[in-house]
């Protein structure tokens, strides 16, 4: 029996731009779902970010775009509109990033839909939800880092709030919607009825950071303040060796007694301050003080002959360089360099979930602009005529010049 996917046979209509909405459908595309882009004439806005071998295919777009179709369709005319409404009509699921006024302006209400389609997955993803006092603003990743808390945490580092140098809460709230999407798709095959999903980052990033932070407002009234503080002091950093940077974190007792026999000096465990965990949580700062001033005493090679074979967790410090040449990424195959039709040899970090009984893979690499118009208008049924005329350049289906 062959192994399959485990979305296969899933249509995703993405109507999203940016990585928000892309990235939810490139994750629904990996698992094996036929995740249909719908592009405007000018295509998604990260197709001319980043660097380029050819128009519309910058950086940025390949790295949350493939395993996936691209259909053209300008939704201001009333051709776009039908066609949508047909994509729609085929759909397992609607992922889609636009404002909700611009949504109901093209018939994409819910409410409206559901009646005509029950089995429809209809997933609005936005920066703010569309209920609450901030239903509808506008946002982006940075507006999102400092509205949940995320930029001001990085203040006992930085002296001010800072943004953390990854675009953090599109990505966290793409995992978000994509599993979201998985659950609502399982519950439709034990109801029969699909449903309205809402992913909001606000509300993301702000659960996000609460796992730890939350601390003493886990209760009501509050027991003590907002914030986790040995992972949000300054303390709390790579620390320099002879030739490098170094992370350890010792675990438990054992690993602390290990970790300083192998810098040669056992005795510091006999410190009270350091002798157990509640000790160590109460004093970090002196602790952690004092495996910086071990740390450096060595190389990065040196400590990496010690520390392995015992087995207390650390890890060199690698550039975004360094992943390249990393001796376990190459061991598990993490890179894959693939040849696209268009921009010639690719590489491709691997889909980082592994199923022992199904295929988690790269099927489809990064579409052009339109390359699939014709074929998914001939899958909604439209005849030939009507295809050619609207793909004909000036067409509600034909890219714009470059």
């Amino acid at each position: 029996m062959a192994i399959t996917r485990p979305l296969e046979g899933v249509r995703v209509l993405e109507i999203a731009s940016i990585i928000f909405g892309p990235l939810a459908g490139q994750y629904l595309g990996d698992m094996g779902a036929d995740v249909i882009k719908l592009e405007p004439p000018e295509g998604d806005r990260t197709r001319v970010m980043g660097p380029k071998r050819h128009p519309k295919m910058g950086s940025f777009f390949l790295t949350s775009n493939r395993n996936k179709r691209s259909i053209v369709a300008d939704l201001k005319t009333a051709q776009g509109r039908e066609i949508l409404q047909s994509l729609v009509a085929s759909s397992d699921v609607l992922l889609h990033s636009m404002r909700t006024s611009a949504a109901d302006r093209l018939g994409l209400q819910y409410e409206t839909l559901a009646k005509t389609h029950p089995r429809l997955i209809y997933c609005h993803v936005a920066g703010y939800g569309d209920d609450g006092l901030y239903a509808g603003r506008a946002a982006y990743d940075d507006i999102i880092q400092a509205a949940s808390g995320l930029a001001h945490l990085q203040t006992v580092i930085a002296g001010q709030p800072r943004f953390i140098p990854t675009i953090m809460a599109d990505k966290v709230s793409a995992l978000h919607a994509a599993y979201a999407i998985a659950m609502a798709l399982i519950q439709r095959g034990q109801t029969g009825l699909g449903q309205k999903v809402d992913v909001a980052m606000f509300e993301t990033m702000a659960a996000f950071n609460m796992v730890e932070h939350q601390w003493g407002h886990a209760f009501e009234p509050p027991i003590a303040p907002m914030g986790y503080e040995p992972v949000s002091t300054a303390s709390r950093r790579p620390y320099k060796t002879r030739d490098g940077y170094l992370v350890l974190l010792p675990y438990n007792d054992k690993d602390w007694h290990r970790f300083f026999a192998l810098a040669g000096k056992p005795e510091i465990m006999k410190d009270e301050r350091f002798a157990t965990f509640t000790a160590r949580q109460k004093h970090f700062r002196v602790v952690w003080d004092e495996v910086e001033r071990q740390v450096a005493r060595k190389t990065n090679a040196q400590w990496l002959e010690l520390l392995t074979p015992e087995d207390i967790p650390f890890s060199v410090v690698n550039s975004l360089d360094d992943l390249v040449n990393d001796p376990h990424l190459n061991s598990v195959n993490f890179w894959e360099i693939r040849e696209h039709p268009s921009e010639g040899a690719l590489r491709y970090p691997r889909v980082p979930i592994q199923m022992s009984g199904a295929r988690t893979d790269i099927s489809r690499l990064q579409p052009q602009l339109g390359e699939h118009t014709q074929e998914i208008l001939r899958e909604c049924g439209f005849d030939q005529a009507r295809i050619d005329q609207w793909t004909a350049p000036g067409g509600p289906c034909s890219p714009a010049p470059t």
